[in-house]
């Protein structure tokens, strides 16, 4: 199973950044479900796991799924086919899924502050971590006076410290090696 999702990985992240940039989520979303349900019948993917041609192959499935299917999609369909990889749609789904809740979900960010920040500051600070993580984000604010000026932002593994506290130790490490 492992080994299908990985192989099935750079379809989905394909056809989910292609979804994201061109504001169609929901559209490739319900692409992806009708086409997967479709691989799962038993004489379909007896037909996408056969020697037949990938035009072939794409083509029957293109026409059963013709519906749900725009320019865009229809080639991700026939490159998949191409690769022998159409069996892989459910998949392809399952992970396509997996990063629209990432992308819906929102990050909890700590600010630690020197001094209270400004709403404004607070609005700077939120635009820039979503772009950064590609998801809202909720900020949780702290005040610890002994950074003496400037702030520390944490969310999971990501640490951006702006402090003179922590310039002052990458300074006094940097003396030291």
């Amino acid at each position: 199973m492992a080994d299908l999702i990985t192989i099935a990985r750079p379809y989905a992240k394909a056809a989910f950044e292609f979804a994201v940039e061109k504001n169609n989520i929901e559209t490739w979303h319900k692409m992806l479900v009708l086409t997967s349900e479709v691989s799962q019948n038993e004489q379909i993917r007896s037909i996408l796991t056969s020697d037949m041609k990938a035009d072939s192959v794409a083509n029957l499935l293109i026409n059963i799924c013709q519906d749900v299917l725009d320019e865009f999609s229809t080639n991700f369909i026939k490159i998949m086919s191409e690769n022998k990889r159409l069996s892989l749609l459910p998949e392809v789904l399952t992970l396509f899924e997996q990063y629209c809740s990432e992308k819906e979900a929102q990050a909890d960010v700590d600010v630690i502050s020197a001094q209270a920040l400004s709403n404004e500051q607070l609005d700077k600070i939120s635009i820039a971590v979503e772009k950064r993580l590609s998801r809202k984000v909720k900020l949780k604010c702290h005040i610890d006076p002994s950074l003496i000026s400037g702030f520390i932002i944490r969310t999971g593994d990501m640490v951006i410290d702006s402090s003179i506290r922590g310039r002052l130790t990458r300074l006094n490490d940097a003396l030291q090696s």
